[in-house]
């Protein structure tokens, strides 16, 4: 049979299909064993630690138990009974005695747990990169990082070996890797899920994250593992607010506060998900995103670095050799502020917050990227710390100002590589963002987890301009193989504009709310090796977008940026570009 993803699957195959436990996890097991090279575990699980889950659940109808039979993962700084805990260092390592609360959670639900994963030592770091046990490798390009720091539990879900795994998120270990690895990352409320038996990086904003195949299995793991945790000083009881309704309103940042570090794909991507949005219903709303990037410098560069020192304070002081490089850089700088730094950070943490707030406010969401940019291991290898800070920038200002978070799969560039942006509300939003999150999902032609994993070989794209058949610039799509397809006409919801102020005139194809004319497309299909050679090519102000024709088919094209067409001749009512010329 195919492959079980989702914690449906499992279900079906005990309950329908009336499969045997021990098969199952034996095939999950053996799965894994294909990506033995990829570093996701640090350590599995064997059948002697096994035994004890096979013959509970061989006493239990599979009917009576949410998660009965299902494997899941659990990041190595999160306590599991019987499996050694060693955040990354070897040196640090120790058995626990007791399952962390959230892990004895999943467990009493019927979960299995199959092993502890690979993470960026003592979960510092979103690269993935800094683990004594190897390097994440992610699995759509082996150049490029897994993201971290929960490495392994992201590549594990990837991978389709478990359908979910637990993670951590301070800073965004539980959303980049999720975007890199083309899954949601769900990133909880503070307190939500008890992080009593985890192994603290800044404990004050440390949560667990659930990473899964699908919005509905991310939801239903937080429902099972969300409950109040007496034993833990930071774990908050259950509230809610209101859901977003069919219309609502999102928050995007500042086009000049977007930051994608040169990445002119994700930067497309990003574009069309926030048009997506709009066609599920939603208002966008340009938000001033100082107040957030200001939070986000606080955790690295203010006195909350002292808290990733103090939480392993007695390790730090007696055995920092035994830390990575890096990684013992970063945590004993977090000996030197001072209780007046700390008291001005929370000074200035107040203020910043105050000011988010009143932005949320007049929004029900915020969209960003999950991430701006991706980086290959060698480039993260020379420069470790700034490419990691890049990592961060739209990530480590959510704890500090207790938003939950979801992030989303939002597509592939041409050479394959995923693409996510996060969803992030206020406190207690995980339902009302998850269910966002699957609208979207659904609306793509995105299907989450690794399958056979196929690069684009060509590439549909429309041109309204010079590069149209028999005008001056059509070689620059000859000379690369491209051939035509197909003469068609945009559906009617675009302005056309000549652009007279250019050497020669450009058109200018512009996107409107309002009603608008069908233009003259030729469709061209370009070899996707070719293709990025082709659209550097490409000048301001014209940008790569997605467009839809006149019988609703979508394919990448032209789109001119809006601040051009001030002043600029419309041509609409001519209906294309040769109609223009003649």
């Amino acid at each position: 049979m195919n492959r079980l993803k989702t914690i449906n699957d499992y279900l079906h195959s005990y309950r329908v299909e009336g499969r045997c436990v021990r098969e199952v996890i034996q095939n999950c097991l053996s799965r894994s064993k294909n990506f033995d090279d990829k570093n996701i575990w640090i350590t599995k699980a064997d059948t002697s630690f096994l035994e004890p889950y096979f013959l509970r659940l061989e006493k239990c109808d599979p009917s009576s138990l949410p998660l009965y039979g299902v494997p899941f993962a659990i990041k190595d700084n999160i306590d599991v009974a019987g499996l050694t805990t060693t955040a990354g260092c070897a040196e640090f390592a120790y058995l626990p005695s007791e399952h962390a609360f959230v892990v004895e959670q999943l467990i009493n639900a019927g979960a299995i747990p199959i092993g502890k994963t690979n993470l960026d030592q003592f979960a510092t770091g979103l690269v993935g990169t800094r683990s004594p046990y190897g390097e994440g490798i992610n699995l759509f390009d082996p150049e490029y990082i897994s993201g971290g720091s929960s490495s392994g539990s992201a590549l594990a879900v990837t991978a389709g070996i478990v359908p979910f795994s637990l993670g951590t998120d301070t800073a965004g270990s539980g959303r980049v890797p999720a975007a890199f690895g083309n899954i949601v990352g769900l990133k909880p409320t503070r307190g939500a899920l008890s992080i009593r038996g985890v192994v603290p990086a800044c404990k004050s904003l440390d949560c667990v994250a659930i990473f899964a195949q699908t919005c509905d299995d991310a939801q239903r793991v937080y429902d099972l593992c969300s409950n109040y945790d007496a034993l833990d000083s930071y774990s908050r009881g259950k509230s809610s607010v209101n859901a977003f309704g069919d219309r609502f309103r999102f928050g995007v940042p500042r086009a000049e506060q977007l930051e994608f570090f040169g990445n002119s794909a994700y930067t497309t991507l990003f574009w069309e998900s926030v048009e997506r949005l709009e066609a599920l219903g939603g208002s966008r709303e340009e938000i001033d995103f100082t107040p957030f990037m200001e939070t986000a410098k606080l955790l690295y560069h203010g006195p909350w670095i002292a808290e990733r020192y103090c939480g392993i304070k007695d390790f730090a002081m007696t055995q920092s050799d035994a830390m990575l490089d890096v990684t013992r850089g970063i945590i004993l700088s977090g000996a030197k502020p001072s209780a007046i730094d700390a008291f001005e950070g929370f000074y200035r943490l107040s203020e910043l917050k105050r000011r988010s707030d009143e932005i949320m406010e007049t929004i029900d969401f915020l969209v960003t990227p999950t991430a701006g940019t991706i980086y290959t291991r060698e480039d993260v290898r020379n420069n470790p710390l700034e490419l990691n800070t890049n990592l961060g920038y739209y990530t480590n200002f959510m704890n500090l100002l207790d938003l939950s978070a979801c992030a989303v799969p939002a597509g592939f560039t041409l050479e394959g590589i995923p693409f996510g942006i996060t969803l992030a509300a206020p406190a207690w939003s995980e339902h009302s963002l998850l269910n966002i999150g699957a609208k979207l999902y659904a609306n793509t032609e995105y299907e989450s987890g690794l399958t056979e994993i196929e690069k684009p070989q060509t590439v549909l794209l429309a041109v309204c301009g010079a590069h149209m058949s028999g005008l001056p610039l059509n070689d620059e799509l000859t000379s690369r193989g491209a051939k035509l397809i197909e003469k068609s006409f945009t559906a009617p919801l675009y302005r056309f504009y000549a652009l007279e102020s250019f050497t020669p005139p450009r058109p200018g194809l512009v996107k409107t709310n309002e009603t608008g004319g069908s233009i003259e497309v030729e469709i061209w299909e370009v070899p996707a090796e070719n293709f990025g050679s082709f659209f550097n090519g490409v000048p301001s102000p014209l940008a790569l977008g997605t467009l839809t024709l006149i019988d609703e088919k979508v394919v990448k094209g032209f789109l001119c940026e809006s601040y051009a067409v001030d002043g600029a001749k419309e041509i609409t009512a001519l209906g294309g570009w040769r109609n223009y010329l003649k």
